[in-house]
């Protein structure tokens, strides 16, 4: 049982004099009292970080395992260098720099007003949290520092500084507990750093299960593991959420209403998503995940979303927490991506934040959004790729124009790389990075997190809110430049700037951008250097042997199939005009994009089973002639790793290579046996073939016309096939081999 809130630190003297020897900058010029809650000298002398969470521990009298898991849900034990998080949070704990809103007690963020936890109680000027009058109505900083002593400046930029004053407030948000108390019993003081049930979870969780990491600064940190650490189930799912039932995501249903309540219901002034059947048989497949951020604060964006006059997504994800709201039943259609036919193939998930921020994603929010994105991937039959899991910035533009306008979240700090570590598909798996690699070969990006800088400028221009870009800031990609030496121009990317200018290093400049996770064919390696083809033209990247950022990997790839003229390049797979003769439907234009494949040039496909359709929704109640209709059609395309934009190729313009597959040759022909007499049934053998074949097509051709149903090796002769000769056709149906045909000699001719 703690018996009073002042803590003296290891270091042997008094607290007055204790405080007289931490550096002048670190110490708040006027204490509210003679002595801090807790004192921190200890735990700023230690010599390594490890170390200072035990003496936080102790200066404290907090169990050190519970700071240890607290801090790595917030930030994995990284300081940012002062940076504000996304959610306005600074240093290793995410303090906050304003007033939080009080936990309404169920458990999944929400808020309410002259409430209490336990901790303390409530009055007509605001709650206090139990810690000397330090009330809720100054911000975590401002307490923290109260607690300590310690500038609120020393607290948002100073690791050691900002796990004291962590110690402090989780101490005075429990002032009947101490160090050894059980973790379970900590649960409404954890709660205060995150409101939602499902951060204390995953807090205990780690405690239990332990980590280990060294942080980019170089420190190690080990959380033990302690089995013996309960975790108690969290708050549920809403019941009406696609979530896991233990990741206790809110429905918060989106807007849908008519734009005028006296319109018929027939009325195409609606909003704010589409009705569709994506999970049934009726509508479009789910085919993508798409990664947002918000570019603005959690609760405002709640509003928009729930607003019928504005647009929908999926899901919303908070920062602080990483508690997720549900907005939409799987099986519709939101208007989250810029393009109409990626909307009917994807799920929208936004994330509290700003694309240009130079600060970070808390790792609540990036281990909650990895939870959901696997059971969403899982259950949708979504690959877990960097093709299918994507940014908006890789959703390409619907036609020629439009690509200079779209979007370009969730930005170049979002760590792709620790993501597909979360969601449990590692970018390149156990594949080391390399230099070894040779013109032909496929490779994929993969240049790290937290060591690969590259210069990002502009941020709160592009991106209003972020702030100032940070210097030393890590990022999510490598930079393509239009010769092989580190001061040539950045290569163009001539739908993002149209007018021929080189890439730069304006934040939303994504021009010359590629992302950890982008599969590249190698067309040239010159001293360090890979030419590699890209939007159309041949770009440098940098390859040293001593850091490489690229391993090889393998893809199907295509070249133009005309020995002269460039592929076109698609933002939609959409159907040709005949798919849509059934319908009242109009046909919608297959127009291209600014891009080309050129002749020679040869791209990674990072999808060959794309879906060809087009979604056609405009009533509100979908009572118009054949509304809430998907058109399929014939037309094939392939899916590519083209720009920093996945785009669309017609698979009838391009030759698809797949380095899975092996030639084959016939080495002897089918042969017919039987005879060419009516009622008599044929059969044909397999031919030889240069490697095993490991299955076989038929088709059987009367008078040289392919019999409808023939599909057996063995045919029976019918009157109608009298005066006529057969030839039957072998084809090679083996996964493992290109496809190949080989017919059989004729017969003589049919007879009664």
């Amino acid at each position: 049982m703690r018996t009073t809130l002042v803590r003296v630190g290891v270091v042997g003297g008094a607290s007055a004099l204790l405080l007289t020897a931490l550096p002048a900058s670190l110490v708040s010029a006027s204490p509210p009292s003679d002595r801090p809650a807790v004192d921190c000298t200890a735990v700023l002398a230690t010599p390594t970080l490890d170390s200072a969470f035990d003496a936080a521990a102790t200066a404290a009298d907090v169990p050190a395992n519970l700071l240890k898991s607290v801090s790595y849900l917030q930030s994995r034990w990284e300081g940012h260098n002062g940076q504000a998080s996304n959610d306005g949070g600074y240093g290793m704990f995410n303090l906050k720099a304003t007033t939080a809103a009080v936990p309404d007690g169920a458990g999944k963020g929400g808020v309410s007003t002259g409430s209490t936890d336990g901790a303390g109680s409530t009055d007509g000027a605001g709650s206090t949290d139990g810690a000397g009058g330090v009330g809720r109505t100054t911000s975590e900083l401002d307490r923290a520092a109260t607690l300590t002593g310690l500038t609120v400046d020393a607290v948002k930029t100073d690791d050691r500084a900002n796990l004291c004053a962590a110690a402090a407030l989780t101490a005075s948000y429990a002032p009947d507990l101490d160090g050894s108390s059980p973790a379970k019993d900590w649960a409404p003081a954890i709660r205060r750093f995150g409101s939602a049930d499902s951060f204390v979870t995953q807090v205990l969780a780690a405690a239990r299960t332990g980590q280990d990491r060294v942080t980019s600064s170089g420190e190690r940190v080990t959380l033990e593991a302690d089995p013996a650490i309960a975790v108690a189930s969290p708050t549920a799912s809403d019941p009406e959420t696609d979530c896991p039932t233990d990741l206790g995501c809110e429905w918060i249903p989106a807007g849908y209403a008519k734009g005028n309540p006296t319109d018929p219901d027939s009325t195409g002034n609606y909003g704010n998503h589409d009705k569709a059947d994506r999970t049934g048989p009726g509508g479009p497949k789910l085919k993508y995940i798409v990664i947002h951020d918000t570019e603005t604060a959690y609760d405002p964006t709640i509003r928009l979303v729930t607003d019928p006059t504005y647009l929908a997504w999926n899901y919303t994800i908070r920062s602080s927490d990483g508690h997720i709201a549900n907005h939409l039943d799987p099986k519709d259609v939101g208007w989250h991506a810029g393009n109409w036919y990626v909307n009917a193939h994807s799920i929208g998930i936004e994330h509290e934040g700003w694309a240009g921020s130079a600060g970070w994603f808390t790792e609540a929010m990036y281990q909650q959004s990895a939870t959901l994105v696997r059971h969403l991937a899982e259950k949708h039959d979504i690959p877990l790729d960097r093709a299918h899991i994507i940014g908006h910035d890789q959703v390409p533009g619907i036609l020629a124009g439009y690509t200079k306008n779209v979007h370009w979240d969730p930005g170049p700090y979002w760590d792709w790389e620790h993501y597909f570590d979360l969601l449990g598909a590692p970018i390149g798996q156990s594949a080391k990075n390399t230099a070894g690699v040779k013109a032909g070969d496929v490779v994929e990006v993969r240049p790290g997190y937290a060591d690969n800088i590259n210069p990002v400028t502009g941020c709160q221009q592009a991106s209003p809110g972020s702030g100032d870009c940070v210097a030393g800031q890590g990022t999510n990609f490598v930079l393509a430049r239009q010769a092989p030496a580190a001061d040539a121009p950045l290569a163009n990317d001539p739908g993002w700037k149209p007018n021929g200018a080189a890439g730069t290093s304006y934040a939303s400049d994504i021009s010359a951008r590629i992302n950890a996770g982008h599969k590249l064919v190698v067309a040239e390696v010159r001293d360090g250097w890979l030419g590699v083809w890209w939007a159309g033209s041949l770009v440098w990247i940098a390859n040293p042997a001593d850091d490489p950022s690229i391993f090889r990997t393998t893809a199907k790839t295509v070249t133009v199939a005309s020995e002269t003229t460039a592929a076109p390049v698609y933002g939609r797979a959409y159907p040709e005009p005949e798919a849509y003769a059934p319908y009242e439907i109009p046909v919608q234009a297959i127009g291209a994009l600014e891009y080309t494949v050129g002749v020679g040039q040869r791209y990674a496909v990072s999808d060959d089973d794309v879906e060809t359709d087009y979604y056609y929704a405009q009533s509100f109640d979908g009572s118009i002639p054949d509304d809430r209709t998907d058109v399929k059609g014939a037309l094939r395309y392939y899916q590519l790793w083209y720009t920093h934009k996945q785009v669309f190729v017609q698979a009838d313009d391009v030759v698809l290579d797949d380095p899975g597959k092996r030639a084959v040759v016939p080495t002897a022909l089918p042969r017919i046996t039987g005879e060419a007499k009516v009622g008599s049934t044929l059969t044909v053998s397999n031919g030889r073939w240069s490697r095993e074949v490991h299955g076989f097509d038929y088709r059987w051709l009367v008078g040289g016309r392919v019999v409808k149903g023939a599909t057996s090796y063995a045919y029976t002769l019918s009157a109608a096939d009298v005066g006529k000769r057969v030839v039957a056709v072998v084809s090679v149906d083996d996964r493992t081999l290109y496809p190949m045909v080989a017919p059989s000699l004729p017969t003589g001719k049919v007879v009664e």
